[in-house]
């Protein structure tokens, strides 16, 4: 399994060196993408490019011209031979033929597939359908809907791992991080920002014997050295990195 980290944007600027930064797996969203990033797209990262569709979902008051997005994203994976992208996975604002119809021109745009992402509004023989079509698909929603939610969809994604390999695709799950289930549960590919998470809440992060714990400070001993404790936790995720590439 390979384990891509996201919110790549708020990587220490300590770490960003080809010590840490080469072949790292790193997931990061095109509206979030900085400048300093663009040499480690480009010649460092094993690279997933995310279209930032989740931001808007979030706040789904803002106006966007998806045209103009569409083409500014095309041109970003142009210039930067990003192989690796998903497609805008806007359903839930704009409609499911609608996000087709972007795909396609993306897809023109850029002479190169994307990552087809599927949402429970799409249903099971829609899956099918995108196993069938593309080499490498996403598995959404995880993030998105609480714990209850979280647990319904992961008493079913054995299957939907089982069918994608079936059909020689790969397949992503997006936002899925909980170590303590990649046992059972083997995507192709995960992305995780909680490694980011840490300097926020104070927490320490400890990966050990495949997994990642997460230990805060006594009170008293609790720090406010954001930049440490990020670097400390992106330090351990590498080594959950590479163990994962491995084992699971």
């Amino acid at each position: 399994m390979n384990i891509y980290l996201a919110a790549a944007q708020t990587i220490p600027e300590p770490l960003r060196t080809d010590e840490y930064m080469k072949g790292t797996y790193i997931l990061e969203s095109f509206y979030y993408v900085k400048s300093w990033q663009i040499p480690f797209i480009r010649n460092s990262w094993n690279f997933l490019l995310d279209s930032g569709a989740f931001t808007f979902v979030k706040n789904s008051k803002t106006k966007i011209d998806w045209e103009n997005y569409c083409c500014r994203y095309a041109d970003f994976i142009n210039e930067n031979s990003i192989d690796k992208y998903f497609e805008l996975d806007i359903d839930a604002l704009i409609g499911l033929k609608e996000v087709e119809r972007l795909r396609d021109k993306l897809e023109l745009l850029t002479n190169k597939k994307s990552i087809s992402v599927w949402h429970i509004s799409r249903g099971k023989e829609y899956f099918l359908e995108m196993v069938r079509n593309y080499d490498y698909v996403a598995f959404g929603g995880i993030i998105t809907g609480g714990q209850k939610y979280r647990a319904m969809l992961e008493k079913y994604m054995p299957w939907f791992i089982r069918t994608a390999k079936k059909n020689d695709c790969k397949i992503h799950g997006l936002g899925f991080t909980g170590t303590q289930n990649f046992d059972k549960i083997r995507f192709h590919s995960v992305d995780s920002t909680t490694w980011s998470c840490g300097g926020r809440y104070g927490a320490i992060h400890k990966f050990k014997d495949g997994k990642i714990s997460m230990f805060k400070a006594p009170k008293g001993k609790q720090t406010k050295d954001y930049i440490t404790i990020n670097s400390h936790n992106f330090k351990e995720w590498l080594k959950l990195q590479k163990y994962a590439e491995r084992n699971y």
